[in-house]
C-alpha cells in the first residue's frame, strides 16, 4: 500500500523522537504499483550479488556473509551445505560460446558439383 497523496494522521516515535514513522489511513491508501520487468531484473541482479559465492559459483536462497567470510561456509571452513539451500551454477553451453566467438553453426561443408 502507498499513501496516494493523503496527509498523515499520526506520527509514531521511538528512541526519544530521533526515529519516527508517519501513519496513514488504510481505507484511503492506494495499491502499490506493479513491478516492471526492468525493476525485477535489477532486483534479481542485486540479490544474485549477495547470494552467490565467489569461490564455487553457487547461488544460495539466502544472503551470504560475504563481507566477513568472503565466501559460503563450505568454501570457508568446509561445512557441508545442504543441497536444498542452493541452486547449481548455470551450465556453459558450447553452442552459445561458439556463437559468441563468431563460429558459424549453419555452414555446411562445400559439396562437390557433378558436371552434366
Amino acid at each position: 500500500m502507498r499513501p496516494g497523496g493523503q496527509e498523515p494522521v499520526a506520527r509514531i516515535e521511538c528512541r526519544s523522537g530521533r526515529r519516527f514513522a508517519w501513519l496513514y489511513r488504510i481505507d484511503l491508501a492506494k495499491p502499490t504499483r506493479p513491478m516492471t520487468l526492468a525493476k525485477e531484473a535489477a532486483l534479481d541482479k542485486a540479490m544474485a550479488a549477495r547470494q552467490t559465492c565467489g569461490s564455487c559459483g553457487r547461488r544460495y536462497f539466502h544472503c551470504l556473509p560475504l563481507k566477513t567470510l568472503g565466501s559460503c561456509l563450505e568454501c570457508h571452513d568446509g561445512t557441508p551445505a545442504d543441497p536444498a539451500t542452493y541452486t547449481t551454477p548455470p551450465a556453459t553451453h558450447t553452442y552459445v560460446l561458439d556463437a559468441l566467438r563468431g563460429v558459424r553453426l549453419d555452414t555446411a561443408p562445400p559439396t562437390a558439383t557433378v558436371p552434366a
